[in-house]
């Protein structure tokens, strides 16, 4: 048990390094020598240090106002601050947040995600529901970190991006101590500092509730006759409710302290527990928010618009004639792996439980008022792509000529998103339009 245990602790280091080495020779130089120009966790760690909830000095030039929210004649930070409490030693030691290479420091974390996503699809090997062996379940990892999103997310350091990092990191840890309910309190952390770093990760609570329930069913008869009535108060009965009961606290009271401290920075910089200053955010898609809020069936079509349909398309007069819209590529041409999650051949409460958790975080950013542009692909399908990954593991497909095939252009072209993306030399690539309002190929 301890060399099973060492062993898959090894491999989720080498799993790490990997990921990493790569990255950093993906990236260029100068991101992992300069401070990026939205280093803006940086610059919440430094506010803190002077006592402040603010910028003192409003926006640095070299940030372009990017992404800043005007408040009260101050300029605020909106994003969810758990990364910048990650940077925050490394400010205090380089005085100010000029001097922290905050991309290189994101960097370093990038390898965290696909090496524990590898130990929770060992857990669930263990478990009897991935019959995939340890093999395969390193690639599965690999192909996460180099065959989605992930990999042009992980080596752009920029405060949206970093963001994706730090949250993919959260939520395979959450993956880990939420299967069979082992770690509540731990389960619990994640999911609350999740919410602190990327809010719709809070909406994969289920797959802790359904394991916590599953765990908690005594292993007496069941019940499979009688009325819907009559086999829920036999499933009442078979359950262990202080088990149970034990379970659901301890992993709902780091949540509701993160949500606490949320709330709390809300009110204090915008008046409003539940304001967190993202409408003040001085960009040229104000007034959408203004008319029709933050979150609203009004931006689902275009949404699912990206998601689902948007391809690159020809333009014979562009600098090159293959044009990527800066919206972003379909989620099915970054990674076709996940056309396999819609035809299942296995079922049960584990997987019923990842489909629940990945929806209920894809869902949010499906409502959202932004496509999350710019962007190579869907970036906000980090949010849940650990999920998804996950069932991959699970769903009883074969990983055969036709899933290798997707795996070589998953890794192909993400590869080209990661040395591509937001670079001078391969900028020609890229259809920008500043409006947001052209998704598809001009006319």
């Amino acid at each position: 048990m301890a060399d099973a245990r060492r062993r898959r602790l090894v491999i989720a280091a080498g799993i790490y390094v990997v990921v990493v080495g790569t990255f950093f020779a993906v990236i260029p130089r100068q991101r992992i020598l300069e401070h990026t120009p939205f280093n803006h966790f940086a610059l919440l760690a430094e506010s803190w240090l002077h006592g402040r909830l603010d910028l003192k000095d409003g926006p640095p030039i070299y940030a372009q106002n990017n992404d800043f929210a005007s408040f009260g004649r101050k300029w605020f930070i909106a994003f969810p601050p758990f990364p910048a409490v990650l940077i925050l030693p490394f400010v205090w030691w380089g005085k100010t947040a000029e001097h922290v290479r905050d991309a290189q420091f994101f960097l370093w974390l990038s390898g965290i995600g696909p090496a524990v996503l590898f130990l929770g699809l060992e857990k669930l090997r263990r478990m009897g529901v991935n019959e995939h062996g340890e093999r395969a379940n390193i690639v599965l990892s690999l192909l996460f970190a180099f065959g989605s999103v992930y990999f042009f997310t992980g080596v752009q350091g920029t405060v949206w991006f970093a963001a994706h990092v730090v949250g993919v990191g959260l939520a395979a840890i959450y993956l880990l101590t939420a299967l069979e309910a082992e770690h509540a309190l731990i389960a619990g952390a994640m999911l609350g500092l999740g919410f602190l770093t990327r809010p719709p990760l809070l909406y994969a609570m289920p797959l802790f509730v359904i394991e916590a329930f599953r765990v908690a069913l005594r292993e007496d008869s069941v019940v499979v006759e009688g009325s819907k009535f009559v086999r829920m108060r036999a499933f009442l009965r078979r359950l262990d409710k202080p088990k149970l009961a034990k379970k659901l606290v301890l992993f709902a009271l780091p949540i509701a302290a993160c949500m606490a401290i949320a709330f709390w920075h809300n009110k204090v910089r915008f008046g409003h527990y539940g304001d967190f200053g993202y409408q003040y955010l001085t960009v040229a898609w104000q007034a959408r928010m203004k008319r029709w809020g933050l979150f609203s069936f009004h931006y689902l079509a275009r949404n699912l618009g990206i998601v689902l349909t948007s391809l690159p398309f020809y333009d014979p007069q562009a600098a090159t004639p293959i044009q990527i819209n800066d919206h972003g590529l379909a989620l099915w041409v970054t990674t076709p792996l996940y056309l396999w999650l819609l035809w299942p051949k296995k079922k049960g409460p584990v997987i019923v439980a990842l489909y629940v958790a990945a929806l209920g975080v894809a869902l949010p950013g499906l409502l959202y008022q932004n496509t999350g542009w710019m962007q190579f692909g869907y970036r906000f399908s980090n949010d849940y792509a650990v999920f998804l990954f996950a069932l991959l593991a699970v769903i009883g497909i074969r990983f055969g000529k036709l899933f290798t095939a997707a795996a070589i252009w998953s890794v192909a072209l993400n590869a080209f998103g990661a040395i591509s993306f937001d670079t001078n030399t391969f900028r020609r690539f890229y259809y920008e339009d500043a409006s947001q309002r052209v998704i598809y190929q001009p006319d």
